[in-house]
């Protein structure tokens, strides 16, 4: 197909998959566009899919590929995917060249839609360069950080994160909702407060990252 004229019509077939535009930039020729999940809804579209009930590894991952990689193809370019390496895609480096995320003060990536939830399924790389919008002002810059204090055990801070500290927390009693729940640090967070995230996604990726 030839390339379309505005970054627009890329988003709308993405949004037609529940998935949305978290970034993008200019690669030589190249234009990259970073996708995460689109609120609300992704929860729903995701928990429909056979992948998510099928009882096989990786169930979003494997989602992830099946729904991105035909969205490349339709516009003319390539897939990619946090999980594939080594090598990896510079996802961290992207999004942080795309202008629209940015270091928070407890050093985890915040986004200007996503918050403190942001996370990406993949990429498109188109081989030609699509008009790129203006960025939006880093949201952290007129926030009084609640993050900075919501961890109960103060595992995630401007120093840095205590992997340790965090799961042996998860295994308490008082850990239980971050566990179902998701990070409060993640969660405190005034942006991601707007961006639409179920809690039964966020036990979904804390069941992974600690399983019980």
């Amino acid at each position: 197909m030839s390339a379309p004229t505005t970054l627009a019509e890329v988003t709308k077939a993405a949004q037609a998959v529940q998935l949305d535009v978290f970034g993008a930039l200019h690669e030589g020729a190249d234009t990259v566009l970073l996708l995460g999940p689109h609120e609300p809804g992704f929860w729903a579209a995701f928990s429909a899919a056979s992948e998510a009930y099928d009882g096989a590894p990786d169930p979003m991952d494997r989602w992830s590929k099946r729904v991105i990689t035909p969205l490349a193809e339709q516009f003319g370019g390539a897939a990619l995917f946090p999980s594939d390496g080594p090598p990896y895609a510079p996802f961290f480096q992207w999004a942080m060249r795309s202008g629209r995320a940015w270091q928070s003060p407890v050093t985890l990536l915040v986004h200007d839609r996503a918050g403190l939830w942001v996370s990406f399924r993949g990429a498109l790389r188109l081989p030609y360069q699509l008009a790129l919008p203006a960025t939006p002002t880093q949201p952290c810059a007129t926030c009084d950080a609640p993050c900075e204090t919501a961890c109960p055990v103060n595992a995630l801070t401007r120093d840095g994160y205590d992997l340790a500290q965090c799961h042996a927390y998860l295994d308490t009693k008082e850990g239980k909702d971050c566990l179902t729940q998701g990070c409060l640090v993640r969660s405190v967070c005034p942006v991601s407060q707007t961006y639409g995230r179920l809690p039964e996604q966020s036990h979904f990726h804390m069941k992974a990252f600690h399983p019980t």
